[in-house]
Parts: structure tokens; sequence; C-alpha cells
């Protein structure tokens, strides 16, 4: 789903991205000119007056521009300690670092008993563990405990994304007891939800706001709640959850335990910042690099986020000069020519290949692949790659067979005809082997528990360029034996 949903917003974002990129770019232009004043005076008056003028989360995303040390110097002007807060949220990994460096434990106490429970979460997890455990006992015991019982659940499952702070009320409540008890709680988020529970703790239902609003104060719950459709366990995979919230255009998620009991809520937002995560991980495993990479890596670090995945396509490379070599040994005109092709086999075979990893990993991303449909979407895309492969290996044939009788059979004095066999035959069979290729890797690698998105990665393109030379040239030394 994250996929479609990506292709559907892509049109607004890049209006979005547009204007939010000349904000990056203007307030990393006022704060290097503002760190490289000379006197210490004019720097922080700058400084602070930067931090009045832009928003605390735009200076979150500026603030990876600037050097480490300085950093903490732009969160300390910040004004308030809720744009401390939104600070801490919204910016990187490294400037967490740097600022829970200087920061001593009581600011952080200060922070962490404002701060929202699922927020937090995601912000302890770059703090050193000793310091973590310092922290959460100068806290609130309660949120401590909220804090660490969200902590143990794996980072993509539904657990990770819930938040423990929502309301829910029984069902002899009335509407204007629910609305007095929200009144009295505004930290806690009203959009989340409100869901109606029994005297056992089970979840029964939810109450929209709009529900809230047009019945009059005396209202019993339950008489305006509806039925959860839709519920998932802390255990369930992000994937689960962005399915079921894409399917259903839902605002909010219930997650309960074994026992139907509510857990917590997983809120609009925090669906899409999964689904931005998703994409990343995706686009960054087609890619063949690492998806926490970013642009601010240095050099070095650049070479050790790609160099893995680039060392399997080196050793496939060196596999396929292997392949090469072992044909130097048969005579006849097959070295001739042969070798002239190999790009363009490897080339088409490729992107054949390519296309039908790409179609299989976007079903899959989009939850069509289903046991029942598997087996029709495979032979599909199978026999969609052998009919490409046959068209363009009969067209190529005769072009090469029309340039070669042009030219006079120029390659090694070999018949015309026979050129063009080889290649047909070769570009069809090496088609073939890149489709079997790029169906089935993605269903391979989805069994072992491995992100499909790889099969698109540079891992699989190497081997196809090996797969594909293969066939090409035991095709081609299969019909120059047949001619020779």
């Amino acid at each position: 789903m994250c996929n479609l949903w990506i292709a559907r917003v892509s049109v607004e974002e890049q209006e979005e991205d547009s204007q939010t990129s000349q904000i990056d770019d203007l307030l990393k232009e006022k704060l290097e000119k503002a760190f490289h004043k000379q006197t210490s005076k004019v720097r922080l008056h700058d400084i602070a007056k930067i931090a009045c003028e832009h928003t605390a989360i735009d200076l979150a995303y500026a603030a990876s521009h600037l050097p480490p040390n300085v950093r903490p110097v732009l969160y300390e002007n910040l004004p308030n300690r809720d744009d401390k807060i939104k600070f801490l949220i919204n910016t990187d990994s490294d400037t967490r670092l740097s600022l829970f460096r200087q920061l001593d434990d009581v600011e952080l106490r200060k922070i962490f008993d404002t701060m929202p429970i699922d927020e937090a979460v995601w912000v302890v997890e770059d703090m050193p563990e000793r310091r973590f455990r310092r922290v959460m006992e100068l806290i609130d015991s309660k949120k401590a405990g909220r804090i660490r019982e969200l902590s143990q659940h794996d980072r993509k499952s539904a657990g990770r994304l819930m938040t423990s702070e929502f309301f829910t009320f029984t069902m002899d409540m009335t509407i204007g007891e629910v609305t007095t008890y929200i009144r009295d709680n505004p930290r806690i988020d009203f959009t989340k939800g409100i869901f109606i529970s029994n005297d056992a703790g089970e979840l029964q239902g939810f109450v929209p706001a709009r529900n809230m609003m047009i019945n009059p104060s005396p209202t019993p719950l339950r008489q305006v709640m509806r039925p959860v459709l839709h519920k998932v366990t802390a255990e369930a995979t992000r994937e689960e959850v962005i399915d079921l919230v894409e399917r259903y255009r839902l605002s909010s998620l219930p997650v309960v335990n074994i026992d139907n009991e509510l857990i917590g809520v997983i809120a609009q937002e925090d669906i899409v910042e999964a689904m931005e995560d998703l994409a990343d991980e995706t686009i960054a495993r087609m890619a063949g690099t690492n998806e926490k990479f970013t642009s601010h890596d240095p050099i070095l670090r650049r070479f050790l986020t790609r160099a893995p995945w680039l060392l399997v396509t080196l050793m496939a490379g060196l596999v396929s000069v292997g392949v090469m070599s072992s044909f130097q040994k048969h005579e006849g005109g097959i070295l001739t020519f042969a070798l002239f092709f190999v790009p363009l086999i490897t080339g088409m075979s490729g992107n054949i290949g390519l296309q039908c990893s790409t179609v299989l990993v976007r079903i899959m991303a989009m939850g069509g692949l289903s046991l029942g449909s598997r087996k029709a979407v495979i032979v599909k895309e199978l026999m969609s790659g052998l009919f490409t492969g046959a068209i363009f290996g009969v067209l190529c044939g005769f072009v090469v067979y029309l340039l070669d009788l042009v030219s006079g059979s120029a390659l090694g004095g070999v018949a015309p005809i026979v050129v063009s066999v080889i290649v047909g035959l070769g570009l069809i069979g090496a088609c073939f082997a890149s489709t079997c290729l790029g169906v089935f890797a993605p269903l391979f690698f989805s069994r072992i528990g491995v992100d499909p998105a790889i099969a698109a990665g540079p891992i699989v393109t190497a081997f196809n360029d090996f797969l594909s030379m293969t066939i090409y040239f035991l095709i081609a030394w299969g019909v120059s034996y047949i001619f020779f």
C-alpha cells in the first residue's frame, strides 16, 4: 500500500517540497552566517533572533547542516520548552546525540515529563542505555513504566507505533461526563478517538467526534457508539497496519491484547510516518545502500554503506569474466562476433527482468498477491517476459541480418543468417531467463523473510547479467556447433 500512497500524493508533495526546501536553504544560510561571527555576543543575539523568527520544526531540520558541537546552542536559544520538545522530536539522530551530551539530567527530566509518551519512545532510542536508566529514575514512575513498556516492542511493530495515551470510557457514561473529562485532560490528543469498553475492560466500540457534537449531553455513550471493525495486536507488523489503514481509510487504529483490552491507539500521523519509513527502506534496498544513509554523511561513511552491496556485484562480474574466458577454447565463428553483442544481450534482458521484478514487488507491496492469485500472477509475468523477449529477439535478429548482409558479412566471414539466428535466439533465451529471475527472486526473498525490494537492487542485477550472458553463450555455442 505504501507505493500506492506515494504515487497518489507525489504531485502534491512536489510543491510542498519546493516550499520547504526554500525554507531549509534560507535557514541554512542564516545559521551559517550567525555561527561565523567573530564576537560571541553578536552570535548569540543572532541565534536567538533566528530561533524566534522560525518554527522549531524548521530549525530541527536545519540543525543537521550545523557542526555537531554548535547544535546545542540553537536548542538552548529556543523560546520555550514546547519548542524544545518539538525540536527534539523532529531533528535527526546525530543532533539528538549532540544534545544528550550537553544537557544535564535535570533538563532531560523536565523535557520527558512534558513530552508525549509515544514520542519519548522514539527519542530515547538515541540515548545511551546508562543515561536512559538514569533519566527514567528521575521522571514520574508511571510514565517511565509506559516508556519502558513501549520500548520493548519491535521497532517495526504496531506496539511501537501506538500511543498509550487515549480516551476510553464505559458505555453507561454520558456525553456530558465525557466532555468534562476531556476538558480536564488537555494533554491527551482528542483526535485519536473515543473508545468504549465494558466493565471487564474489553473493547466494545468507539464514538466518532461528530456524534459527540450533535447529540445532547445526557445521551449515554451506548446509544451513539459504533462497533470496532478493525483492530490489531501489539505484535502486528508495520505492513499489516499500513494495509488496514490504507484499505479502510481509518483515522485511527486500536491496539488490543489477547483479552481484547485496549492497550494503545495508532493515529493517522503515525501511519504516515510509517509509510515514509517503509518507502525510504524500500528505495534504499532497490538502490543497494543502507536506508539510514543521509546526504550529510561523510564520504567514508557513504563508501561503507554502499561497499557491501557493490562487493557482490564485483564478484558476479568476475564470474561473468570467467564464463566469457571459458568459451575461448571453442574454435569456429562464435568468438568472431558473439562478444560484440554481449552489451545488447545483458542490457535488454536486464531491463526486462527488472520490469518483471518491479511489477511483482509493487503487487506484493499493495497486498495483491494472495495465495489464490499467486499462480495466475506468476504465469502471466512469465508469459509476458517470454512474449516480450520473443518479439525483440526476432526484431533484433532481423536487424542484425540486414546489417550483416549490407556490410558483406564483415563479422568473421560468418553467414548473415547464422549471426541473426544466434543473436535472436540468444536474446530470447536471455530475456526468458531474466524474467524467471525477476519473478522468482522477490518470492524467494519474501519466503526467507527478506524485503523483496532487494530483488530490484544491484545483487539480482549482477546475477541477471551472469545468467543472461551464460544462456547467450550456450545458445551461441550450440548454434555454432551445428553450423560449423
